[in-house]
């Protein structure tokens, strides 16, 4: 027996497989006991799975496969659910071989004595020895038994550590999930076999605002809501967690309609509320999908989640040949904003807002330039791609904010009829939760009242998040003071309902249907239209774009008292600015204190 022990504790030190080990045990015995024929069966969930057994038929132990232990489940299936040793003398009268005493009895097996293996008080295995003669055990045959059962035990717990290793290391700890180490590995395995396949990519939206809101309790709940929902509608061991709000699936397979087609459904799957640590919050997903044939998915995939979450948030978006070339635009503008960003090149120009009867200057509007290490100072048309990315959205904002307050204060100084300067604002900043906080440390710090000052919201701001976070902020804004205007009307899906829900204070009418005034009639009867409905519903209007004397005079016939443009100026720097404001600034009746003119005043309260 000592023999038989130092060769199975020589194979499970090696680390050899759990089942050939414990082939190597039952052949061993079956050496020592030539009329023997030994079994090993797993039990897991209370349920047998055949281990090893090399002298019986495969398809007995095929049979033996899942069955469920019980008090009349056989030799092993009884010895399993009570924990104690079964000696079945003579299979074809015990009562607990009634409905497998046919699978034994044809193979000339006629008696069962099966023991369990026992690890931390569970049963984890049986280990048993078919006879071909109806026979009880004598001392020796329980010898080895007991070592028997003994090395199993050895074995299938060392066994159960590697593979919880294993699950350790291919398992996601919040989620339960296959994580990135197991995606990578699937995915090396597919593209090693060159199988076709689809891969999607997806992101939690908003996730750091559910951290913000309601703490990372519910985060982590909406994290794993969302795993659970996916593994939902995707085949088994096919939904990772990539770490963070990231999750892939593949798609054995399929191409990309059915990848498109999984996409939705996890994306409607994963909309519904959720209940999250006592919070209700309603989860979305962006997701991006590539199928293995063109390139490489991995990358292909990313690059299509990155062009969906800033151009189609909340939906699927599949990859197509050239989508990274545009990327690779958007990156390189990333790139280079972050660069003037932190070399302080992004500088403040000003466009002024003209009374377009008299051209006097009664505002601006701040534009963003940026100022190449050579010089030469581009316009923010040649680098708005980056302002796709919230964070440089966040920077711009932050550093407009920085100088154009400080340029307010020195015209107020110097006692320059400043009367207003429009600061535009981007997606990003209505969803960080600071926004007000950002405006107070600008205009508090540096002593410019609100009154001076117009928030510029574009049209696709306005309307384009899916939640109320810009319309609640909008109102918030308008209640504590500060003015809002809408940019670019007309140029995406607003209409002048939307002003009744959510309202603003002035309407910049885009250039392209300034455009049109002199040459197209119904270009020239919206505009005259919406100029009529601005006013009745004490919206003011301001028309952009103007390039011509012959526009402006239509746009004054129309009832539009102020408009921006290259007729009367292009976006100058401070020193032009103050200049302008020197020289063709609407100078009130009476500046009042500081030399501050009130904003409504005059001519300038049927304006602005």
């Amino acid at each position: 027996m000592l023999e038989l022990q130092n060769k199975v504790l020589e194979r499970i030190a090696k680390g050899e497989p759990l089942a050939a080990t414990l082939e190597a045990l039952c052949l061993l015995v079956e050496i020592r006991l030539p009329e023997v024929k030994c079994s090993v069966l797993r039990v897991e969930n209370g349920r047998l799975h055949p281990l090893a057994a090399p002298s019986l038929p495969h398809s007995y132990s095929q049979a033996l496969d899942n069955l469920e232990v019980g008090p009349a489940a056989g030799s092993c299936g009884t010895a399993a659910f009570y924990g104690v040793p079964v000696i079945v003398t003579d299979i074809a009268t015990d009562g607990r071989w009634a409905a497998y005493r046919d699978l034994a009895l044809p193979l000339g097996l006629l008696a069962c004595w099966s023991t369990p293996v026992i690890s931390a008080g569970r049963v984890i295995a049986t280990f048993a020895l078919y006879f071909q003669e109806c026979r009880r055990p004598d001392d020796g045959d329980k010898e080895i038994i007991e070592t028997c059962t003994h090395l199993c035990a050895i074995a299938i717990e060392r066994d159960e550590r590697v593979r919880e290793r294993e699950r350790l290391t291919y398992t996601d700890a919040l989620t339960g999930e296959a994580n990135r180490a197991r995606f990578n590995e699937v995915l090396e395995e597919l593209q090693t076999a060159n199988r076709t396949f689809g891969l999607l990519l997806a992101d939690i939206d908003n996730l750091k605002l559910v951290n913000d809101t309601f703490g990372h309790g519910a985060g982590d709940a909406l994290i794993r809501t969302v795993a659970r929902r996916i593994a939902s509608v995707v085949p088994p061991e096919r939904t990772f967690r990539l770490g963070g709000d990231e999750f892939a699936v593949i798609l054995d397979g399929g191409g990309m309609e059915e990848l498109a087609a999984c996409g939705d459904a996890i994306l409607r799957a994963v909309k519904r509320p959720a209940q999250c640590d006592k919070h209700v919050v309603f989860p979305s997903m962006t997701a991006g999908g590539a199928v293995a044939g063109d390139g490489d998915p991995r990358q292909n995939a990313d690059v299509a989640l990155y062009h969906g979450k800033s151009r189609h948030r909340g939906q699927f978006t599949a990859y197509y040949p050239g989508m990274g070339t545009a990327l690779t635009r958007r990156f390189r503008a990333i790139r280079d904003v972050g660069i003037a960003l932190a070399e302080r090149r992004i500088e403040a120009h000003y466009q002024p807002i003209v009374r377009l009867d008299t051209g006097e200057v009664v505002g601006f509007e701040a534009l963003c330039r940026m100022r190449t290490p050579a010089g030469e100072t581009v316009a923010a048309a040649h680098f708005h791609e980056a302002m796709l990315d919230g964070e440089i959205a966040l920077q711009l904002t932050e550093r407009m904010l920085d100088m154009v307050t400080s340029d307010m204060r020195r015209w107020l100084d110097l006692g320059l009829p400043l009367q207003h300067v429009g600061i535009n604002l981007s997606a990003a900043d209505f969803h960080t939760g600071n926004l007000r906080a950002k405006l107070d440390e600008h205009l508090i710090g540096k002593g410019v009242p609100l009154d001076h000052v117009i928030l510029e919201v574009t049209e696709s701001v306005y309307l384009g998040p899916r939640d109320h976070t810009v319309g609640d902020e909008i109102r918030a804004l308008r209640e504590q003071g500060l003015r809002v205007a809408l940019d670019d009307f007309g140029t995406g899906y607003a209409s002048l309902t939307h002003l009744l829900t959510v309202p603003v204070d002035i309407i910049k009418i885009d250039k392209s249907f300034v455009d049109r005034l002199i040459s197209e009639e119904p270009g020239a009867a919206i505009v005259e239209g919406l100029i009529g409905i601005a006013h009745r519903l004490g919206i003011k209007v301001v028309a952009e774009g103007i390039e011509t004397e012959e526009q402006a005079s239509h746009l004054l016939a129309m009832g539009c008292i102020l408009g921006q443009g290259f007729v009367y100026s292009r976006a100058v720097g401070f020193d032009a600015a103050t200049e302008l404001l020197r020289t063709r600034g609407q100078k009130p009746d009476d500046a009042g204190e500081n030399n501050r003119p009130p904003l409504r005043h005059d001519r300038l309260s049927r304006a602005l």
